[in-house]
């Protein structure tokens, strides 16, 4: 008696689609899945999931063997999300019961194989949830006293980030004094060909300020 079932066919480009068999027969999925001959067409996994108390098993056939160019770039819930495929592959559903491991088929659809799919994967996040769950969460700077924190923005006070305030007043008073200066002398009678050009330093030796990059602050 012939079986009729629904499977879902995977094309190389990941686009799903149902196909109705009016008379469902193992051997003749590579058929279906656009293969002239069955070679190295088989069954690769088979994935087991309860939905709903419902318990599904769904089967993946498919071919690890090809041309170039006509890799299967759909994206496989595990084991086989490290496998690669060539050409269609297609999925089929079955439901088992559990008392007695008996399983049959189902006509399988698209969605009901995304809400599968999603289960193998353990679950998408919510984005929507996690953008509350962040607007919940505690600002770590509101439990720092306002002394510790900047007077614009309330940053937190390090070796980075200073008040404004603090800058304006530092003193500048010693910048002043490593200037060199270039002074021209009036030429003196009796010497030289022209003017001569003193080079005085009138402060100290040049310093070099040092900055401390160290954690301890």
């Amino acid at each position: 008696m012939p079986q009729p079932v629904t499977i879902v066919i995977v094309d190389k480009n990941a686009t799903l689609k149902t196909l109705a068999i009016k008379d469902y027969k193992e051997e003749e999925l590579y058929k279906k899945c656009g293969f002239k001959k069955p070679d190295e067409f088989a069954l690769q996994t088979e994935w087991s999931v309860k939905i709903d108390k419902q318990k599904y098993v769904i089967a993946m056939y498919g071919k690890t063997d090809g041309k170039a160019n006509m890799e299967n770039n759909y994206n496989w819930p595990p084991p086989v999300d490290k496998v690669l495929y060539f050409g269609s592959c297609c999925i089929v559903g079955m439901i088992c019961e559990e008392k007695t491991n008996n399983k049959s088929f189902i006509n399988l659809s698209v969605e009901l194989w995304n809400i599968i799919y999603e289960k193998l994967f353990g679950g998408f996040e919510d984005l929507t949830t996690t953008c509350n769950d962040d607007d919940d969460e505690e600002d770590e700077l509101d439990a720092i006293p306002a002394s510790m924190k900047t007077k614009k923005g309330g940053y937190l006070k390090d070796g980075f980030v200073v008040d404004s305030s603090d800058t304006e007043e530092m003193d500048l008073s010693d910048e002043d004094d490593d200037e060199l200066i270039l002074t021209d002398e009036p030429e003196e009678e009796g010497d030289g060909d022209g003017e001569e050009l003193i080079l005085e330093d009138i402060g100290s030796e040049l310093s070099e300020e040092k900055y401390d990059y160290s954690d301890d602050e």
